[in-house]
C-alpha cells in the first residue's frame, strides 16, 4: 500500500490492486499492470547497474512507444528524475539540452543511434545510453540494448520519496528550454488530478486512496494521439494509469488521423486527448471526408489541451462525435493544470479564479478589472532546473505564499472567473511547439546574405500560428530564396522552427536600445505569403 504521494509508490498500489487489468495497448505489445511492473523494476534494476541513482537525470529521447513509458517509471522508481526530450531537436540543441539536465542517463531510439554518438562525448555528466529496437536497423554502437536493461532481475525496493522530482523541459518564454521541477505530491495533485477523473470517489486526500482509486474507476481507455515529449500527453496518462485505466498508444512517426481513427475503433478507445487545433483540423477533415468508416459510438470524451482549440472545431467534432463530450484544458509547465475552458466573448477562454488560481500584476494578486498574468499556488513546482535567475522571476511571494507565474495574460472579472487572453510574451505557438523568436533570428543571421531579422507569429487556421520571419540584406548579397535559407537553418534548428515564409524589408526596425520591435514584426508578418 502507497505510503507517499510518489509516482512510483502509486503506481506500485495500482498494479498491486488490479494486476491483470490491462494498462497497456502498443502497436506490438499488450501489458497488464501486473506486467508493466515487473518489466519496470527489471529496466530499473538494470538502470542501476550501470550507475543510476536517485537524483540522476534520465532523458527519455524516442517517439511514443511503451519503452518511453516503462523508462518514465523506471526512473521513478530508483528515486532519479525522468525528463522529456524533444525528438526533433537537432545536435547543437541536445548537446545544450543534455548538458543543462545534467544527464546521467539517455533513453533513445535506436534511429536516433548517430545523432547520440556524436553528442555523446560532450556531457560530461553521462553514464550510459540505452538504445531502444525500433525497427531501423540503426548501427548502435556506443549505447546498451534496451532489451539488455530488461534481462536482468527485478531489483528493488529503491529510497525515495515525495521530495524527489520529475523534470519537465519547456522553452518558456526565452530561447532555450529550461526544465521545471515538479516535485511528485505536486505533480500527483496539480498534474493528475489526484487520481480523481476518473471515478466516483473524487480526488484522493490520502496515499492510501490510491488503492479505491483504481478498484473502483470507470473501466475506460485512453488514447492520448499527442508525443508522450508532450507534458499534455504525460499528465493524461498519469491522470488515467492511477485510476486504473487503459493507456493506447499511437507509435507512428507523423500524424496520421486514419491510422490513429482506425487504432481508436479497433481498440475500443473512450478518451481521444489531442493539442489544439493542428491535430483537431485533421481529425476533423477525415471524419468529413470519409462519413460512416468508423463507428465511435464508444468514445465518450474528445479532449484538448496545451494548445488553442478554436470554437468551430469544438463544435464540428461535436456533430461528428456525438457521444462524445468536448473538453478544452488549460495549464502550463510552471503551474499544472488550470482548468477547463468556458466560452468567452472575449480573449480565449474563461478560467475560475480563487485561493488557489489568481491573477498576478507587477508582483500583487489584481484586483477585479485589471490584467496581468495567470498564477498558481498549493502544489507548484519548486523552480527550474539549475537556474536561481529565471526561478526569481516565475516563481514569486506574494503575502507570504509562494505563486508559480505563468506566462498566459489575463484579466479578474467581478463574478469570480478570470478571461485568459493567450501568452504574453513573443513566444509562438505552432501546432503545441513552441518557438522563440530568438533563437531563430539568430540562425537566420547566420545566413551570409542576411543581414538582420526578426521573428513573429502569423496566423493559422491549423497550427494556430506559422512562424515567419522578417529580414533584410546585406549590401551587396543576392537575394536568395526560401528554399536556400531552409537548407542553410536545416542543420540548425528544429523543422517546425524554420520559417515558413519570409518577409523582405531595406531595416529591420529596433529600439533606440536596439531590442527588436515584436509588434512592428507582427504588423509587417501578415503580409507573408
Amino acid at each position: 500500500m502507497a505510503s507517499q504521494f510518489h509516482l512510483a509508490d502509486l503506481f506500485e498500489t495500482v498494479a498491486a490492486t488490479v494486476p491483470d487489468r490491462v494498462a497497456l495497448i502498443g502497436d506490438n505489445a499488450r501489458y497488464t499492470f501486473a506486467e508493466l511492473n515487473e518489466r519496470c523494476d527489471r529496466l530499473a534494476a538494470g538502470l542501476a547497474a550501470h550507475g543510476v541513482g536517485r537524483g540522476d537525470t534520465v532523458g527519455l529521447y524516442m517517439y511514443n512507444s511503451p519503452a518511453y513509458l516503462e523508462g518514465f517509471i523506471a526512473a521513478c522508481k530508483l528515486g532519479a528524475v525522468p525528463y522529456n526530450v524533444n525528438y526533433r531537436y537537432r545536435a547543437e540543441e541536445l548537446r545544450y539540452l543534455f548538458t543543462n539536465a545534467d544527464s546521467a542517463a539517455i533513453i533513445h531510439g535506436a534511429e536516433f543511434s548517430p545523432i547520440i554518438r556524436e553528442v555523446r562525448g560532450d556531457v560530461p555528466t553521462l553514464k550510459v545510453t540505452v538504445a531502444v529496437d525500433d525497427g531501423s536497423g540503426e548501427d548502435i554502437s556506443g549505447s546498451v540494448p534496451y532489451a539488455e536493461l530488461l534481462a536482468h532481475e527485478a531489483g528493488g525496493p529503491w529510497e525515495r520519496g515525495e521530495q524527489d522530482y520529475l523534470l519537465c523541459y519547456t522553452g518558456g518564454t526565452t530561447g532555450m528550454p529550461k526544465g521545471v521541477m515538479w516535485p511528485h505530491r505536486a505533480f500527483f495533485f496539480a498534474c493528475a488530478g489526484a487520481a480523481g477523473y476518473f471515478n466516483p470517489h473524487g480526488p484522493a486526500k490520502e496515499p492510501q486512496d490510491i488503492e479505491s482509486r483504481a478498484r473502483d474507476g470507470y473501466p475506460l481507455k485512453l488514447f492520448p494521439l499527442a508525443p508522450l515529449m508532450h507534458m499534455a500527453a504525460v499528465w493524461a496518462v498519469w491522470g488515467a494509469l492511477l485510476n486504473g485505466l487503459t493507456i493506447v498508444l499511437d507509435e507512428g512517426r507523423a500524424f496520421d488521423p486514419e491510422r490513429m481513427l482506425d487504432t481508436a475503433v479497433r481498440e475500443g478507445a473512450n478518451m481521444i486527448q489531442f493539442v489544439g487545433d493542428a491535430m483537431a483540423t485533421p481529425l476533423r477533415d477525415t471524419l468529413r471526408a470519409h462519413p460512416g468508416r468508423w463507428n465511435l459510438a464508444h468514445v465518450v470524451n474528445l479532449g484538448s489541451g496545451g494548445a488553442v482549440f478554436s470554437q468551430h472545431l469544438k463544435d464540428d467534432l461535436k456533430a461528428l462525435v456525438p457521444s462524445a463530450a468536448i473538453t478544452d484544458g488549460m495549464g502550463s509547465s510552471e503551474t499544472g493544470v488550470s482548468g477547463q475552458a468556458e466560452k468567452s466573448e472575449e480573449g480565449v477562454m474563461r478560467l475560475p479564479a480563487n485561493e488557489t488560481q489568481q491573477v498576478v500584476v507587477d508582483g500583487r494578486l489584481a484586483r477585479v478589472g485589471e490584467t496581468g498574468f495567470v498564477a498558481r499556488t498549493g502544489n507548484t513546482p519548486i523552480g527550474y532546473y539549475g537556474d536561481p535567475v529565471k526561478t526569481a522571476e516565475t516563481f514569486v511571494t506574494i503575502g507570504g505564499t509562494l505563486w508559480a507565474v505563468s506566462g498566459d495574460t489575463a484579466r479578474l472579472d467581478d463574478d469570480g472567473m478570470m478571461t485568459v487572453f493567450g501568452r504574453g510574451s513573443t513566444c509562438i505557438n505552432t501546432g503545441g511547439e513552441k518557438v522563440f523568436p530568438e533563437e531563430v533570428e539568430e540562425a537566420l543571421r547566420t545566413h551570409p546574405a542576411i543581414f538582420d531579422a526578426v521573428v513573429a507569429g502569423q496566423k493559422d487556421e491549423r497550427w494556430g500560428e506559422r512562424v515567419i520571419g522578417v529580414v533584410s540584406l546585406r549590401p551587396g548579397a543576392a537575394q536568395p530564396d526560401l528554399a536556400a535559407v531552409k537548407a542553410h537553418l536545416a542543420p540548425l534548428l528544429a523543422g517546425y522552427k524554420v520559417p515558413k515564409a519570409l518577409v523582405w524589408v531595406d531595416e529591420v526596425k529596433r529600439s533606440p536600445a536596439g531590442k527588436q520591435d515584436y509588434r512592428w514584426a507582427k504588423d509587417m508578418v501578415e503580409q507573408a505569403q
